[in-house]
């Protein structure tokens, strides 16, 4: 059992970064109108694109970081719970149905978690150019690319929420909404939803350009982890439904779900 510590974190993260955007490099060379669509047993769909993009990822962290387990999307079954110490945590392609839809907003999704609790994390937002990063306890960073090309990396940081009587963002998904979460922003006066795929959200509230994205229906860990990580670095927090800790790498039992989460980009709003 290996326990990777924000030092040791600091040092993966650039060649984990190249990694990511070489995965998304993949995913943009695949012709969404010529490409196979297949059915998970869940019913949600799965492409060329997600499948090129996870052999990318598993040979790259085969050559730099073999004695780290990882759990991934897309090799479910090849997982060995539980996750003690430290564990890649891999969505190769959130967003599958942005990407079959021909939308912009699909990601790249690693996460690094020590202990249950995410460390690290990248998504990248391939179409956009786009990718954010995080170690918590170290910060966070927006960077652009262009194909290989990863440009300067600039600081990010969480913001304030709004003072009452003034609008604040929620961050909200096209594809999966669900009564809970809309009631939660409806119960926030002044909020004004935005709408925006994948785990991008998490990268907007990271970069202080959202407040808050509430899920009360079942995501996958590999939906939320390195989104978690970034968001925790920025200055946030990311809580199961009524304010406590999200765990990761123990719920093997359900399929790796997490019933409900809320990303705030202020953390003391997680106590009003």
């Amino acid at each position: 059992m290996r326990i990777i510590d924000a030092e040791a974190a600091s040092r993966l993260m650039e060649p984990l970064t190249a990694l990511v955007v070489k995965a998304g490099e993949a995913i943009l060379g695949v012709n969404r109108a010529a490409m196979r669509i297949d059915g998970k047993q869940d019913g949600s769909p799965v492409t060329e694109a997600d499948l090129a993009a996870d052999r990318i990822i598993a040979e790259g962290l085969a050559q730099f970081a073999s004695d780290i387990p990882t759990l991934s999307e897309e090799r479910t079954e090849l997982a060995a719970p539980p996750f003690e110490g430290s564990f890649f945590l891999i969505d190769p392609l959130d967003g599958t149905k942005e990407f079959v839809a021909g939308r912009d907003e699909f990601t790249v999704n690693l996460a690094l978690v020590t202990s249950g609790v995410p460390l690290l994390g990248i998504v990248a937002a391939p179409a956009l150019g786009l990718l954010w990063r995080g170690i918590v306890g170290r910060g966070a960073e927006r960077v652009s690319f262009e194909g290989a090309n990863i440009g300067a990396a600039e600081p990010i940081h969480t913001r304030k929420l709004p003072a009452q009587g003034e609008p604040w963002i929620a961050a909200v998904s096209r594809s999966h909404g669900d009564p809970r979460s809309e009631a939660f922003i409806d119960n926030r006066p002044n909020a004004a939803r935005r709408t925006v795929g994948s785990a991008v959200k998490f990268g907007r509230i990271a970069e202080g350009s959202a407040d808050i994205y509430p899920r009360f229906g079942p995501t996958c860990e590999w939906d939320v982890g390195a989104g978690a990580a970034v968001v925790t670095a920025a200055g946030g927090r990311v809580t199961d439904g009524k304010g406590g800790e999200l765990r990761f790498g123990e719920r093997y039992a359900s399929g790796f779900i997490i019933p409900e989460f809320i990303a705030w980009g202020d953390p003391e709003a997680a106590r009003l």
